[in-house]
């Protein structure tokens, strides 16, 4: 699957956000701002819970928007969802060993 996909995919499973993965990058992005600012308005709690599976730093998010007063909060957000989606595509790209690397009395 292709990077773009795989992060869409990702993102689309945590968020519940009904798109099909492989749209246009910035379509995509301007779709989950849209949808951040929805939750940020009707359901608090469940963007919250959201950002948690996702595994966004609290700290991070804080201070962004701390920075950024009057700014666009789910453009803000919708960035840190996608920079730590990427960061978690390349961590396992980075990890990923070939299924020959490992014998086959170990294998399951």
């Amino acid at each position: 699957m292709h990077d773009e996909q795989q992060l869409q995919q990702g993102i689309i499973q945590h968020t519940g956000l009904s798109l099909v993965p492989g749209i246009n990058p910035d379509l995509f992005r301007q779709k989950l701002s849209d949808h951040i600012n929805l939750l940020i308005n009707y359901d608090f709690s469940k963007l919250i819970l959201i950002l948690y599976r996702l595994d966004i730093s609290e700290k991070k998010l804080k201070q962004l928007l701390a920075e950024s007063p009057g700014a666009n909060a789910g453009n803000l957000i919708a960035a840190l969802i996608i920079e730590r989606q990427l960061e978690k595509l390349e961590t396992r790209r980075q990890f990923k060993q070939p299924d020959d690397s490992i014998p086959e009395e170990d294998r399951w």
